[in-house]
């Protein structure tokens, strides 16, 4: 490896005099275990993207019934939402999205119990569910939210 102009200086030329004896060697150490630093390989590049996670067919109706229900297609996102579920989503937090979802849904169209499950489904799919402070607030789901917690 070829150092920069400045890095090749011998120790000497950029210590004071007053330094002790055992001091180059402690820079010179602390030098190198810099630069070997700076040498080492990136990490390996995560496996998989998108574009294999959109050929699950899973994951492909998750990210379907996401889009929908941000669309307003309520009835077709709940369909999506289930049969992402029923296809086997492999992520726990992406059964709870879904779970929850489908809990929004339920909870907006009156349908209290099934609303109340599917929260219960989210946190029993990814312990660490928990819906964000505004979701938490809704008029409508967030009593029920609220009941379901531990």
């Amino acid at each position: 490896m070829k150092l920069a102009p400045a890095l090749a200086l011998p120790l000497a030329a950029v210590m004071p005099a007053a330094m002790p004896a055992a001091m180059p060697a402690v820079m010179a150490a602390l030098l190198t275990t810099l630069l070997a630093g700076c040498a080492a390989p990136p990490p390996p590049a995560p496996s998989g993207g998108l574009a294999e996670l959109m050929e699950r067919p899973a994951e492909r109706l998750l990210v379907e019934g996401i889009r929908t229900y941000d669309d307003g297609k309520y009835a077709q996102s709940e369909a999506a939402l289930r049969k992402a579920l029923m296809a086997g989503l492999r992520s726990g937090r992406d059964q709870a999205s879904a779970h929850k979802l489908l809990a929004f849904i339920t909870c907006t169209s009156e349908r209290l119990a099934e609303c109340e499950a599917a929260f219960r489904a989210a946190r029993a799919a990814d312990a660490a569910f928990a819906l964000s402070r505004s979701e938490a607030g809704h008029p409508l789901w967030g009593p029920v939210y609220r009941r379901t917690l531990p």
